[in-house]
């Protein structure tokens, strides 16, 4: 009798399932761009319903920014982050970063910042006449992050994408 034991297994098609997560695991980039495909579409719902990541109501837009919309000749819609032309909530974008191990989602609109985290009336100086830019305090609406919902939706989608990957 022999004190040993020997365990033979043959990964066969496993191996081959192993090869494609594995692979899979090296170019993450499809479920990146699944990943921000979703977040664009979240991030425009945050919008039309006014509320942050965490489930916060944004604070409404003050009379005075109404007031200066219609002075203007603009449309003054009552929404939150809702401006006349609408840009802010139309053109978020995702870019896959990091070799397709990231995904970054984002506005390319100069004010986003500033909708995003608020601004102190004057943060960024005065104009030629002397008027404080902002010229009043803006409040903080953000509408760029993920919620728990979005958290669990994300982990869906990797899911589903390395299981795709498997081949299962």
């Amino acid at each position: 009798m022999s004190d040993r034991i020997a365990i033979v297994v043959n990964l066969g098609e496993a191996q081959a399932g192993l090869d494609r997560l594995a692979s899979a695991l090296d170019d993450m980039t499809p479920i990146m761009r699944d990943i921000g495909e979703y977040m664009i579409e979240a991030t425009r719902e945050r919008f039309r319903t006014g509320t942050g990541p965490d489930g916060g109501v944004w604070p409404a837009k003050s009379a005075t920014t109404i007031a200066a919309y219609l002075a203007r000749g603009d449309r003054a819609d009552p929404r939150p982050l809702i401006g006349p032309s609408g840009q802010l909530s139309q053109l978020i974008a995702a870019q896959v970063v990091n070799g397709g191990r990231g995904v970054e989602i984002g506005s390319s609109r100069i004010y986003a910042g500033v909708m995003q985290f608020g601004a102190r009336r004057g943060a960024f100086g005065q104009t030629r006449r002397g008027a404080p830019i902002p010229w009043g305090d803006i409040p903080a609406r953000p509408f760029l992050g993920a919620s728990e919902d979005d958290l669990v939706k994300i982990g869906e989608i990797i899911s589903e994408g390395l299981a795709s990957a498997d081949g299962a």
